[in-house]
């Protein structure tokens, strides 16, 4: 009695490649990387809640590809750039805060 059945499965070129390199890189056959692979899927899919987006919430999806697809967005790198700017000018001044002012004018106690 056979404990195993032959499957036959079409992938992409570019799949078929990444599968051979991790497989060569761990020493291991194609089977075994592919049965890893639905071990660990069969595993995470289960668990993994549904989520099914409200009407409103397609809808800015929607809105967000349409901007994307005009050319309406910005990259990740210049994202990260603007955040790391401050967002105002400072005061011109000491630089102090006025509770630093404060602290400074009172009386110290001994």
């Amino acid at each position: 009695m056979r404990t195993r059945e032959t499957m036959t499965i079409s992938l992409p070129h570019e799949m078929v490649r990444e599968v051979d390199e991790v497989r060569k890189r761990e020493h291991r056959t194609r089977s075994e990387l592919i049965r890893d692979a639905l071990r660990v899927y069969f595993g995470t899919a289960r668990a993994l809640p549904v989520y099914a987006p409200t009407g409103r919430e397609r809808r800015e999806i929607e809105k967000g590809r349409e901007e994307m697809r005009r050319g309406e967005y910005v990259t990740a790198d210049v994202l990260f750039s603007h955040l790391g700017r401050p967002h105002r000018k400072a005061r011109p001044g000491s630089g102090r805060t006025r509770t630093a002012r404060r602290a400074r004018a009172a009386p110290r106690r001994a």
